[in-house]
C-alpha cells in the first residue's frame, strides 16, 4: 500500500522518495520561507492511478505543552491579570500551546486570523513589512492577533518569533467564554484594546513627524540652509500667480559667484564651501520680510522679490553685491580665507511671462551684467 499523507510529508521534510511516489517541491524555498509542499504520487499497481496533494505547512507549530497551564504562566498575562486561576482554568486546558522557533512566522499580513495569542515566554516582533524594522517588539504577558480575531479582518502586520517563545492560543469561543466569565478579564481585555489603539495612534504620529521633516529636508540645501531649486520652481510659480491676480510688481535677483571653480581649485574645495556658507548667511541678513531666497544652482542663488519695481530690485542688489565683496570668510578653524565677489541680474515679471521665461529674462541680465 503507498504510504499514508502524514508518512508522505515527513518524507518530504527529508527529501526522501519511496517506490510509492514521485516527489517535487515547488517552489524550492528556505525550510523557514516553504510553506506549499505538492506531492505527485504515482501508483504502481496495475491501475495506474494518478493523484497529486497539496499539502500546506502549517504557520503554526503542533502543541507541545502537555496537561493544564501552570498558574505562575497566567499570572504575568496581562488579559488574566487580577483573575482568580481556578475560575479560568477549565476554559483554557483545552488551548494549544504553541512553541515558535527563532524567526518562525506566527500571523502573515493580509491572511486571516482565528486565535489571540498570548505570550507566555520569549519575545515576538511586529512589522508592517518583514524587510524593514519591527514597529514593535512584544514580551511575556502580551498578546496578539486580537484585533483580527475580534473584527474578523485580515491581520494588518507580520507577527515573527524574536527568539524562542512559547504562545497560548485562544479561539473567538474560548474568548468570547472568558469575557462572558469574568468581568476581570473584560476590563483588561479594555485595557489591552485601548493600549493597542493608543500605540497605533503613536505610530500614525511619527509617522507624520517623518513625513514633514522629509518634506523640509527636500526643499532645503544642505550647505547653505537656504531653500533649494526645487522649493524655488513651486514658489516661483506661485508668487507669478499671486502677483498677477492682484497685479502687482515681482522681480527676480540672480547672483553669481565670480570665478568660483577658480576659487576652489586655488583654495580647495573646503574653502569654497565656506565662501558659499557664509555668503548664504551675508544674504539672508540682506533680505527683508516677505523676500525669499534660495540656492539655485552650484554657485547661483536667487531672490524673489515681491511688490518691487525693477528699479528699487537693481538698488537693493547694488548693496547686496558691496556687502558680499565686503565680507569676511573664514576656514572651520577660523583662519581667514580670500573673499568672493557676485554679478547680478534682474528682471521683472511681464504679463505674458512663465517661470521659465521670467528666469531666461534674469540671465540675460546677468550675463550683460557681466560683460558691463
Amino acid at each position: 500500500m503507498p504510504p499514508s499523507p502524514a508518512s508522505v510529508e515527513d518524507e518530504v521534510e527529508n527529501g526522501v522518495t519511496t517506490p510509492y511516489c514521485k516527489l517535487s517541491i515547488y517552489p524550492k524555498l528556505s525550510q523557514r520561507n516553504r510553506r506549499f509542499v505538492r506531492i505527485e504520487m504515482r501508483s504502481l499497481t496495475p491501475f495506474g492511478l494518478f493523484c497529486s496533494l497539496f499539502l500546506q505547512q502549517s504557520k503554526r507549530p503542533m502543541p507541545d505543552q502537555k496537561g493544564p497551564l501552570k498558574k505562575s504562566q497566567l499570572e504575568q498575562a496581562h488579559l488574566f491579570k487580577g483573575v482568580e486561576y481556578e475560575s479560568i482554568i477549565g476554559l483554557l486546558e483545552d488551548c494549544p500551546v504553541h512553541e515558535l522557533q527563532q524567526e518562525d512566522l506566527l500571523l502573515n499580513r493580509g491572511e486571516s486570523n482565528h486565535f489571540l495569542f498570548v505570550i507566555l515566554s520569549g519575545h515576538l516582533r511586529v512589522h508592517l513589512e518583514l524587510s524593514v524594522d519591527p514597529v514593535t517588539v512584544l514580551g511575556p504577558g502580551e498578546v496578539v492577533g486580537e484585533l483580527s480575531l475580534i473584527d474578523g479582518q485580515p491581520t494588518s502586520a507580520y507577527v515573527v518569533a524574536d527568539d524562542l517563545c512559547h504562545v497560548l492560543a485562544l479561539n473567538e469561543k474560548t474568548l468570547w467564554s472568558l469575557v462572558e466569565a469574568s468581568h476581570i478579564v473584560a476590563r483588561n481585555m479594555l485595557f489591552v484594546l485601548s493600549r493597542r489603539l493608543r500605540h497605533g495612534d503613536s505610530i500614525i504620529l511619527t509617522s507624520q513627524q517623518l513625513q514633514r521633516e522629509y518634506a523640509h529636508y527636500a526643499v532645503i540645501d544642505a550647505l547653505t540652509g537656504l531653500y533649494n531649486r526645487r522649493w524655488l520652481d513651486t514658489m516661483l510659480a506661485r508668487q507669478m500667480g499671486r502677483s498677477k491676480k492682484g497685479q502687482l510688481s515681482l522681480c527676480l535677483l540672480l547672483m553669481d559667484v565670480d570665478r568660483f571653480k577658480e576659487y576652489n581649485e586655488t583654495n580647495g574645495r573646503q574653502a569654497g564651501d565656506r565662501a558659499l556658507h557664509t555668503l548664504a548667511l551675508t544674504l539672508r541678513e540682506s533680505m527683508r520680510p516677505g523676500e525669499m531666497l534660495a540656492r539655485y544652482g552650484e554657485d547661483k542663488f536667487m531672490a524673489l522679490l515681491p511688490e518691487l519695481d525693477v528699479a528699487t530690485a537693481q538698488n537693493l542688489g547694488e548693496r547686496v553685491r558691496r556687502t558680499i565683496a565686503e565680507m569676511k570668510i573664514f576656514s572651520l578653524d577660523q583662519h581667514p580665507l580670500p573673499s568672493v565677489t557676485v554679478s547680478l541680474g534682474v528682471a521683472q515679471m511681464a504679463d505674458e511671462d512663465t517661470a521659465e521665461t521670467m528666469i531666461a529674462a534674469a540671465h540675460t541680465a546677468l550675463a550683460k551684467a557681466r560683460e558691463g
